[in-house]
């Protein structure tokens, strides 16, 4: 797809998509909120729920799935591409229906992993969170780096297997629509889906010595969430909420400003690792874990 195997699909110095991702505020954050906001789709959420084999240690599979998308944001085309070989293996045994009800889908609705639809909400709440953590943390980003940054999504997306067809074709769009989805009573929260989301999003699995960082990444993700969403998850955002927000904000984009480039710039794999390492030690303890509602 356009670019030489040594150096990926999403080359350094011409991706958008690269230059977003390698801010590692963007990596420690963006698939927290992208998971929370995206089990707003039933299909999206049961489909996903009913067939993973990792409800008892969920940060196991995340911390595994958010290894997997740098591999495809930064290795050569070749790892990328085993990669992606792998996950469409597991994406086939993604299918059936809905065995309930769930808001506006009835019983019986199928779903699939290979849904166009399905797959552009995924590449839609993905790449929404990724612009929405560099923008509040880095800098804003120009219109044209905007276009850039969706269509190197899309790109993202076709190498999952995703048509380009069915999704947007700018950032302008892109906005109108998944807006206009956001405001739509096709978003609906089971139960399981909204302990799912609120564990994600907040029960990051982290050393005690880290305790004020996730204050600092809980507020952020609060913050940062539309209203829409908190409003559906039952989620306040009072005062103190917002106080707690700007300040979070604050402190990591100074923190950022101050640090040397090596330490604000590259994979986020040894934090993913930290995650999945506390969760295991934890249950290695026999200690109290988050783990995942069965779908009922």
């Amino acid at each position: 797809m356009g670019a030489p195997p040594e150096e990926g699909y999403f080359p350094r110095g011409r991706s958008l998509l690269r230059r977003v991702h390698e801010e590692r505020l963007v990596g420690l954050h963006y698939g927290q909120r992208a998971l929370c906001i995206g089990a707003l789709d039933p299909r999206n959420f049961i489909g996903t729920a009913l067939h993973t084999r990792g409800r008892d240690a969920p940060f196991q599979r995340l911390a595994h799935t958010a290894i997997a998308f740098e591999r495809v944001f930064f290795a050569p085309r070749r790892e990328a591409d085993a990669i992606l070989e792998r996950v469409r293996t597991l994406h086939q045994r993604v299918r059936g229906e809905l065995p309930k009800p769930a808001g506006p889908y009835p019983a019986g609705t199928p779903y699939s992993a290979f849904d166009p639809e399905l797959m552009l909400w995924t590449v839609a709440v993905t790449c929404d969170s990724a612009a929405c953590f560099f923008e509040l943390l880095v800098r804003p980003l120009e219109d044209d780096e905007r276009d850039a940054l969706w269509r190197d999504y899309l790109l993202f997306g076709e190498l999952f297997g995703m048509p380009r067809s069915v999704a947007p074709t700018s950032w302008r769009e892109f906005r109108e629509w998944y807006e206009t989805r956001l405001a739509s009573d096709r978003m609906y929260l089971t139960e399981e889906a909204r302990h799912a989301g609120l564990l994600s999003a907040f029960e990051l699995p982290l050393p005690r010595g880290l305790a004020p960082a996730k204050r600092l990444h809980d507020a952020l993700i609060l913050g940062s969430l539309p209203q829409r969403v908190r409003e559906l998850y039952g989620l306040p955002f009072g005062r103190q909420h917002r106080a707690a927000f700007t300040i979070a904000v604050a402190l990591l984009r100074g923190t950022r400003s101050l640090a040397p480039r090596a330490l604000t710039r590259g994979r986020c794999a040894s934090a993913y690792e930290l995650v999945a390492r506390t969760e295991r030690a934890r249950i290695a303890r026999g200690e109290r874990v988050a783990r995942l509602l069965p779908i009922s």
